[in-house]
């Protein structure tokens, strides 16, 4: 009975999820109980980037911003990241590639996929810091592919291309949401200087 609260601990895991342990995606799919647990996970890590962006300003002797923003900004934006790119990916791959998943569940696989991005707390430290971040770039990606994979229930050509057209869709509507408001404000920007 202790082995199965371990198994089920958000540390443990965080591991099994950084191992890239395929039935940890499983386990986390099927647990509605783990979706506050991924929740964490990209919190943790969202935490984690910032205070090695923070630390990595504060050394920056021409820096001119606080070391809150970055904690603040970066929590946030990892938090609507994480439910846009599950949504995008839940609609590409159940709508287009046959997935049979839940948006509950790509959020918990997906937000578990996140736990290599901690090596960002690193990001402070010259040239190290770079490396590391790309290396949990390369890691995050990886993981994020078999979490989509798992949750999908797919293979891995339609996991590819649900990644892909995911990715495309999420850039063009980044694109029209960019326009929009560049639009917008740069017409208030416009009218103002006319007043």
């Amino acid at each position: 009975m202790a082995e199965l609260a371990s198994s089920t601990s958000i540390v443990d895991r965080m591991v099994r999820a950084a191992r890239l342990d395929v039935q940890l995606y499983e386990e986390v799919e099927a647990d509605i109980n783990a979706t506050n647990q991924a929740l964490l996970v990209v919190v943790i890590v969202a935490l984690a980037t910032g205070i090695g962006q923070a630390v990595s300003a504060s050394m920056d002797a021409t820096a001119t911003r606080g070391v809150v923003g970055p904690i603040v900004g970066g929590l946030l934006n990892a938090l609507v990241g994480w439910a846009v790119w599950s949504y995008v990916i839940y609609y590409v791959g159940t709508r287009f590639m046959g997935g049979t998943a839940t948006y509950g569940e790509l959020l918990r696989t997906l937000g578990f996929a996140q736990t290599p991005n901690i090596l960002h707390i690193f990001n402070f430290i010259p040239v190290l810091g770079g490396l590391l971040s790309l290396v949990a770039f390369v890691w995050f990606i990886v993981a994020g592919f078999i979490a989509a994979r798992q949750a999908l229930d797919v293979d891995n050509a339609k996991t590819f291309w649900t990644i892909v057209l995911g990715a495309v869709a999420l850039i063009v509507v980044f694109a029209v949401v960019g326009l929009v408001v560049a639009l917008i404000f740069g017409a208030g920007v416009y009218v103002g200087r006319l007043l």
